[in-house]
């Protein structure tokens, strides 16, 4: 069985419902949070490259199904060594979140342990959640069987925030901290720095702190001078 993490280290506490920003993903985001919030909700299959939201919608759901008091589990696969072992393990959970599925494409166990794990869901009444980069009949999977059930599934492609849609919520965010980000700076940003909302809001907070300290504006010279010093310094 998936040994059971505290709450705080399962679930991080920026991946939550109300942290995810749609753009074009409205649709999926109501059909994930209806499967978190309740039973006989379709199941889903969220596809999409990175950085579009997948595990930040499949963490969200059990996070939210954790709250509402039902038991959940979270099965990052490509970060998993025995990946057998842990879909085999799996057990008394209401909600399960499969993530990176792509990761046992070809692994004929791995694939037999997934359909067997659809089949058991199915049959006591688990709702299942599942992330990949592509679509069932795309993921490379070996077992007929396998792609078939996954494509039963109510399909979402989830489409990355463009570059107007991350300013705004950096701007908003920043906003939020009674930080002004005016466009030079996030013009210089966006030109030289991860694009990565995760990793655009992971810089926000840093950069809040850091100008807290040392009592300044954030500006294009105090952005480049902490990058530097934090050795992310952008090409």
């Amino acid at each position: 069985m998936i040994p059971q993490l505290p709450l705080a280290l399962r679930w991080p506490r920026r991946q939550r419902f109300e942290h995810f920003h749609p753009g074009a993903n409205a649709v999926a985001l109501a059909a994930v949070q209806a499967l978190a919030h309740g039973p006989g909700a379709p199941w889903v299959y969220l596809q999409g490259p990175a950085g579009s939201g997948k595990s930040h919608l499949l963490m969200a759901a059990c996070q939210a199904a954790s709250e509402a008091g039902r038991m959940v589990q979270y099965l990052p696969l490509a970060k998993l060594g025995d990946k057998v072992a842990a879909l085999r393990g799996v057990a008394g959970s209401a909600l399960l979140a499969l993530d990176d599925l792509g990761a046992i494409a070809g692994e004929r166990e791995a694939e037999h342990a997934l359909f067997d794990l659809y089949n058991q869901a199915k049959a006591e009444g688990t709702a299942l959640l599942f992330a990949a980069e592509a679509v069932p009949t795309q993921l490379g999977l070996g077992l007929p069987d396998l792609r078939s059930r996954l494509g039963a599934c109510t399909q979402f492609p989830l489409k990355p925030l463009d570059d107007g849609e991350r300013r705004e919520v950096l701007k908003s965010q920043a906003s939020t901290r009674g930080i002004e980000l005016d466009d030079t700076v996030l013009d210089w940003l966006f030109a030289r720095y991860a694009r990565d909302l995760g990793a655009l809001l992971d810089l926000l907070d840093q950069l809040d702190r850091a100008s807290l300290a040392a009592q300044r504006r954030i500006t294009v010279p105090f952005l480049r001078g902490f990058l530097r010093e934090a050795g992310q310094e952008p090409v």
